[in-house]
Formats: C-alpha cells, structure tokens, sequence
C-alpha cells in the first residue's frame, strides 16, 4: 500500500513522499517553550491550536499515519540561485542629482516562493485526490485529512521523523535532495501504514544561516525569534513594523530567503515538476514606484491568484514605503507625499517615515557637497 501511495504521488507531480507515525512530535515541548516565551508574536492561531499541533490524534481521531509530501520551487540552473536578497545599492545616492528620467526603477524583493501561483492553490487539488486514494485503499473504515500549510500539525518535524528532509539551524526543513526550496504538505490518515527512517541532521559547524539573517531573528542554532523575521514583519505583522527593524528589512516587500539562499545543500536543488509552469517572472523585479500607486482594485489585479494577496493593500504598501525609505531615492518622494495622505494610517505613517528617511539623506549629501 505504501509502494502505491508513493508512487501515485509522485505521478501527481510531488517530489518527494515519505511516512512517519501519528505519534505526538519529537520537539513538542520545544514548541510549548516558544510560545510561553511570546516568539511568535502576534500569530495567535499558533496558540489558539497549539494542543493539536502537539498531538496529531486530535486532528484527526484515530489516526495512525501522516504522509509527508515535498514540491520544490527551486530552478533547474543552480547557476541561476539567487544568494542573498539585495542589499540597499550604494549606487542609489548617485540618483539624487538625477531627473526621475534618468532614474532606474528601484524594485522590491518578493520572496521566491510568492512569484508562482499560490501554491495552495496548486497543490490542494492534488493531496485532495492523493488522500481519496488512500481512503480507497485502505478500505470504507479508511479517514484522511490532507493539509498543504494549514492544519494544526508540526509539519517539519513530522517530515524529519519521516525523512523528507532535517530541519537546519535556520528552523526550516533542508532536503538532501532538493535543498531548501520546498512546499511541505501531509495526509494524516487513519491507515496504517510502516514509517519510514527518519533524517538525521546535516549542519555539521556550517552557520551561514545564522550569519545571513539582517535582523538576527536566528538567535541561536535551531533557535528562531519570529518577532525579528522578515518574513513575519513583511508578511504576519498587521500593524506598524517596528522602528528599529525597518533599516534592516533594505527592499525586502514580502519574506525573505536569506537564511534559505546561503545554504550550501542548495547545490541539489531542483526544478518541481508541479510549480514549474506557475511562475509568476512579472514579479522578479517589482517597480516599488509602480507598486506605491496601486489602489485597492490594482492590488488585488496585480497580484491575483498568489499569496501576496495575503498581505492585503494596506500591508505591500507599507512594505513598500518602508522599502523606499530604505532605497533613499529622491524621485520616490511625490509618490510617498501621495502615500502620506491615504487614508489608511499604516500606510501614511511608513510613507512620513520614508520621507524622513530621505531627506535626511539627501541633506547630508548636500551638506558634504558644501564641505
């Protein structure tokens, strides 16, 4: 039956397929310690369920088996791997004494997983059949819930214990064969069904990761302050993006692949045969000028059917706002006046502080011009 199961998977296009218990997670009370201490900030849900993430029988009741499934968005070309997102250009003061025509767009960064179709979308349909085969298999006494990065499951510790993969020191599951460019999803089912060995770490001393993070949200190997991610700042975080972080996020306007882009076990990854036709290139390099300018209905046009639309309008442009405060480029300036005025109060008060950012730039340069 796991032969089958595997096999089935893999023709519906996931790249990898492994089986692990329904047994409580290795790391449970880890993640119990983490949410006493408040590290994932103002993700509530986290907590709302944090019995089922710690007990997969509450899930689902009887259950016996997860099914673990990977599908890499990673590129067929490791040449073509972007290393860390771009930092602020140095290039950028010399714009100041440019007309906005001479000016070459600034754009924004979005995470690589964001410039393909939702994958929700994409993989839903198909854990939805894979786990109507494993009902039929498993015979009319048979349940299975799948989940592609929704349910209440430890998912990356679920998929280390079945050997997907290891989770690095970055938090996130590394796979030996396609890298760090993964989708994870399960089907937790009532079948049962033999594990397969588990994973154990490859880390060895590498700390790039760690190094990599512009916000030291890493805060020690396997340790990871949400509070301080990108990803969680740009993306999670509805309000206002604290002050002292924004410096640090440079042009990054939805997640960041930093600590994901320094791994050296990229060197296996590979292009998914799912994702690979639901790229999204229109959105590798982002005009954060154009972006600015985008009302409700643009917004939700630009970026239809991706998880960008998760941050809603108010949220991409307060990522912009700060992006272009960061970029401190004066032709962003009667865009971000604009911005200043939206009624939205997170929108305008990113865009003053960007304004303030730039200014402040523009006059030291003009002050040591005149010295």
């Amino acid at each position: 039956m796991k032969e089958q199961i595997r096999q089935r998977a893999f023709d519906l296009g996931f790249d990898g397929c492994r089986f692990t218990t329904a047994q409580p997670p290795a790391h449970a009370k880890e993640f119990q310690r983490w949410l006493s201490a408040r590290r994932h900030g103002e993700m509530a849900y986290l907590e709302r369920n944090a019995a089922k993430r710690v007990n997969p029988e509450l899930v689902l009741a009887g259950a016996r088996s997860v099914i673990t499934l990977a599908a890499s968005y990673g590129e067929a070309d490791p040449a073509c791997s972007p290393g860390f997102s771009r930092p602020v250009q140095s290039n950028n003061d010399e714009n100041h004494s440019r007309s906005p025509s001479q000016v070459h767009p600034v754009t924004g960064i979005i995470a690589r997983y964001a410039r393909f179709a939702d994958y929700h979308d994409i993989l839903g349909p198909k854990l939805k059949e894979l786990a109507a085969f494993v009902d039929r298999l498993g015979g009319r006494e048979t349940r299975s819930l799948w989940y592609v990065d929704t349910g209440p499951l430890l998912e990356r510790d679920l998929a280390e214990r079945a050997g997907l993969g290891f989770i690095g020191k970055h938090t996130n599951l590394i796979s030996r064969t396609h890298g760090n460019w993964i989708f994870l999803s399960e089907i937790i089912t009532t079948a049962a069904l033999d594990p397969d060995p588990s994973e154990k770490n490859h880390c060895g001393s590498c700390s790039r990761c760690l190094e990599a993070c512009p916000t030291a949200a890493i805060t020690a190997p396997f340790q990871l302050d949400a509070r301080r991610c990108i990803s969680y700042l740009t993306i999670e975080l509805k309000g206002s993006i604290p002050i002292e972080l924004r410096r640090a996020i440079g042009t990054r306007i939805y997640g960041c692949d930093d600590c994901l882009a320094v791994c050296p076990w990229n060197r296996f990854a590979r292009e998914g045969s799912i994702m690979k036709s639901r790229a999204r290139p229109d959105l590798d390099q982002a005009s954060l000028l154009e972006l600015l300018e985008l009302n409700d209905a643009g917004f939700k046009t630009k970026f239809a059917g991706t998880p960008v639309l998760r941050t809603k309008r108010r949220g991409l442009l307060r990522n912009v706002c700060v992006a272009l405060g960061n970029a401190g480029d004066a032709s962003a300036l009667p865009g971000l006046t604009r911005a200043a005025a939206d009624p939205d109060a997170i929108i305008s008060e990113h865009a003053r502080w960007a304004i303030d950012e730039i200014e402040a730039r523009v006059g030291f340069m003009s002050a040591s011009t005149l010295s």
